[in-house]
C-alpha cells in the first residue's frame, strides 16, 4: 500500500527553519519544498517523463511563489505530461528557439512597446520607454527571455521598492506581466513567470485630496476675492472653482478651445506640444474623446477678464515671465497657501472637484451619469460608454454648470446647503430640463 502524504499548509512553509543540512517538506504528488541551510526555500517537483525516465524541475523560491502557486504549477506540469510533453524538454526547446531568434527580454519588450504605443498618448509612450530603460533593461535586458523566472523578475521590482516609489513599482510590474504574456502568445516561453508577481507589491494607501466642507464656501470665496497677488492668479483660482476641471486641463488651455459666445470649452485629449514644457500635450484624461465644459455666465465673465490679460497669447493661463509657457502647476495651491490654507490637510486645487461633486450629488437634482460625465470620469462599461459618448447629456450638464455657479453666488455671504438651495431652485430646474429635453 502506497504511503499517503499529508498536504502542506502555508504556515508550515512559513515557519520552516533552516538546519545544518537541507531537508524536504513534502506536499504530495511529487511536490516538495526544499529548505536550504542558508534559509532559502525552493519548490521542486519530481515526475516521470513520457519516456519513463525520472525528471526534476523547480518552480521558484518561497514565498515569492506561494503554496497555492506551486500547486498550480504542479497541475500545469501534470497536464503537459498527460499530453505526452516533457516540461523540461519543452522549456529547453523554447530556449533554443528564442536564442536562435535572438529574443532577449529587451528585444521582446521593445516590440511590445512599439505595438502598444499605437494606443498610447506620445507622452505616456515616452514615460513607459524611460521606465523600461531605467528599471528593467540594465538588470534583465540582455537575458534570454526563456531563462527568466519569477525571482529574476522580482529583482528590478525590489530595487524600485527600496527607493520608496511603490507606484512606479506597480506600473513596472504591469509592464512585466504584459510583456511576458506577449512572449507566451508568441510561443517564446511555455509558462508566464510574471503571473506569480501578483500580490508581491502592496498598493500604497490612497490619499484623497483635501477639500473644504461646503459650509466654508463663504470664507473661501471671500479670501479669493480679497487675494492681493497677481490678478491672473486670482481669476484663475476663481475660474477653477467654477469649472472644477483637472490641473493639466486648466493650465495647458489655449484660447482656440473656447467659444465664449456659445459658452462652451472643448478640451481635446491631446494638445500641441510646448517646447521645453513637460507634459504640455496633456488634455482630457478621456483618451480619444473631447471633454465638453459648458460655461456658466459667471465662468464666461471670468474668462473675459482673463482675456484682457492674456488674450494676445495662445495660452489662456500664460506665465508671468514667459508668455509661451503656462503658469506653474503650483500656482493655484501657492495662492491658496497665501490665503491661509494648508493645501495638504484643508484644501488644494484638486479639492474643488470634490466640493462640486459633493454639492451636485447632495442636491438630488441631477442624474449620476451626467455628473460623472461632467467630472470627465471614464465610463468602464463599453456599451454604456458608447451611448454616453453619443448622447453627451450636454443639456443637463449645461444646467449643472449654471446651477453650480449660482450655488457659489448663493454662498458668498452665508452658507446654504445644496439640498436647501435645490429646494429653492428645484421647480425651475425641472421646468428647464423639460424644456431642453435633458435626461432624467
Amino acid at each position: 500500500m502506497s504511503r499517503t502524504t499529508a498536504p502542506l499548509s502555508d504556515s508550515a512553509c512559513r515557519s520552516a527553519k533552516p538546519t545544518d543540512r537541507a531537508y524536504k517538506l513534502f506536499d504530495g504528488d511529487g511536490l516538495y519544498l526544499l529548505v536550504q541551510p542558508n534559509g532559502r526555500k525552493g519548490w521542486r517537483l519530481r515526475y516521470v517523463k513520457p519516456d519513463g525516465r525520472e525528471g526534476l524541475t523547480s518552480f521558484g523560491n518561497y514565498p515569492v511563489v506561494g503554496l497555492a502557486d506551486a500547486r498550480r504549477k504542479r497541475l500545469e506540469v501534470k497536464r503537459m505530461l498527460a499530453d505526452g510533453i516533457d516540461p523540461i524538454g519543452a522549456k529547453n526547446q523554447a530556449k533554443t528557439e528564442a536564442l536562435i531568434k535572438g529574443r532577449t527580454f529587451e528585444s521582446v519588450a521593445l516590440d511590445w512597446h512599439t505595438e502598444m504605443s499605437a494606443k498610447w498618448a506620445p507622452d505616456y509612450s515616452k514615460t513607459v520607454m524611460s521606465r523600461l530603460k531605467t528599471h528593467l533593461f540594465p538588470l534583465i535586458g540582455t537575458r534570454a527571455i526563456v531563462d527568466l523566472d519569477t525571482h529574476d523578475l522580482m529583482q528590478p521590482l525590489e530595487a524600485i521598492k527600496k527607493r520608496g516609489t511603490i507606484d512606479v513599482a506597480l506600473r513596472v510590474q504591469n509592464y512585466l506581466q504584459s510583456i511576458m504574456r506577449e512572449a507566451k502568445r508568441l510561443r517564446l516561453i511555455t509558462v508566464n513567470p510574471a503571473y506569480d508577481l501578483e500580490g508581491s507589491i502592496k498598493a500604497p494607501r490612497v490619499v484623497h485630496r483635501p477639500a473644504l466642507p461646503l459650509s466654508r464656501l463663504p470664507e473661501l470665496q471671500e479670501r479669493i476675492d480679497t487675494y492681493n497677488g497677481r490678478a491672473l492668479t486670482r481669476l484663475t483660482v476663481m475660474l477653477s472653482l467654477h469649472v472644477f476641471v483637472r490641473s493639466s486641463e486648466l493650465r495647458f488651455a489655449r484660447w482656440s478651445e473656447f467659444d465664449l459666445k456659445r459658452g462652451v470649452w472643448e478640451i481635446p485629449d491631446t494638445r500641441p506640444a510646448l517646447e521645453g514644457v513637460p507634459f504640455s500635450t496633456r488634455g482630457t484624461k478621456m483618451a480619444g474623446d473631447i471633454h465638453l465644459v459648458p460655461l456658466s455666465p459667471q465662468a464666461v465673465a471670468l474668462l473675459e477678464q482673463i482675456r484682457e490679460i492674456t488674450g494676445k497669447f495662445d495660452l489662456v493661463f500664460a506665465g508671468d515671465t514667459n508668455s509661451w509657457k503656462p503658469m506653474s502647476e503650483n500656482t493655484v495651491n501657492s495662492a491658496l497657501r497665501k490665503m491661509g490654507y494648508d493645501t495638504k490637510t484643508e484644501i488644494c486645487g484638486h479639492g474643488f472637484r470634490s466640493m462640486a461633486c459633493s454639492a451636485l450629488i447632495e442636491s438630488g437634482l441631477w442624474t449620476d451619469t451626467a455628473i460623472e460625465r461632467q467630472m470627465s470620469h471614464k465610463e468602464r462599461n463599453n456599451v454604456r460608454a458608447a451611448y454616453i459618448h453619443k448622447a453627451e447629456f450636454i443639456e443637463e450638464r449645461r444646467l449643472i454648470m449654471n446651477w453650480w455657479s449660482r450655488y457659489l453666488e448663493a454662498n458668498q455671504q452665508e452658507h446654504v446647503s445644496p439640498r436647501e438651495f435645490a429646494n429653492q431652485t428645484g421647480a425651475n430646474v425641472t421646468r428647464l430640463k423639460a424644456k431642453h429635453g435633458a435626461t432624467e
